[in-house]
Order: structure tokens, then sequence, then C-alpha cells
């Protein structure tokens, strides 16, 4: 666990975030926050957007919209493979200004954390 955290704070994200969630799917602990609807599938393509939240797990959804609870009290390293901007926020319910942006296909670090992710609408 503490050369996990060396590696976060180095910023060694990608190599890590994959590693997460080679183990993830390995145990299948990635869940889906319930307002997406479900647990996200283990299959090779693997979630649309991904994170490691604070507790240690990693947290994955599939096809998110609209505002999404981070489960887990996201933070760390997060992945997104939506077609859209994902949108940080510290608050519950996406409220608040917004820490951070997200592009589509981007891997970064959120910190310090974030309660809440609102996807923008893709075509």
């Amino acid at each position: 666990m503490r050369d996990t955290r060396i590696l976060l704070r180095t910023g060694a994200v990608p190599a890590l975030l994959l590693a997460a969630a080679a183990i993830a799917a390995a145990t299948a602990t990635a869940t889906a926050a319930p307002a997406a609807g479900g647990t996200a599938p283990a299959g090779a393509a693997g979630p649309d957007f991904q994170y490691v939240g604070q507790d240690d797990r990693v947290h994955g959804l599939t096809a998110p919209k609209g505002c999404v609870a981070a489960e887990g009290g996201g933070s760390r390293p997060v992945t997104n493979h939506t077609r859209g901007t994902a949108t940080f926020y510290r608050e519950p319910g996406c409220a608040g200004a917004p820490v951070e942006r997200l592009g589509p296909g981007t891997v970064t670090q959120v910190r310090p954390y974030f309660a809440s992710v609102r996807f923008s609408v893709t075509g």
C-alpha cells in the first residue's frame, strides 16, 4: 500500500491506473455509481470512465450521463474514455464551482478530491 501511495505522489498515473484496473477486473471490485445504472462490466474494453477513490478501490462507469456521485470519494488517477467532457465538483450534486475538466481520452489526477462529476451530452 505504501508503494502505491509513493507512485501516486510521483505522478506514475497511467501505469498505476492500468494496474489498478487489472486488479479490479480480476477481483470484480469495479462498481458503478447507482445513478449510472448498475455495475460496470468486466469486459475487455472496460468502463468508459474510471477512477481510484479515496477508499482505495477502482470505480468504473459505463455510458455515464448527467451528474453522477463519486462513490468512494473520488481522487487520484482518473481516466475519461467517454465521448464528452467530465467536469469535477467537490460538492455532491455537481454543486459549486468546478475543480477540474477532463476531455475525452484523457488520463490525469484530480486533486485533492471530487464528490460528483457531470458528463456532457454527446450526439
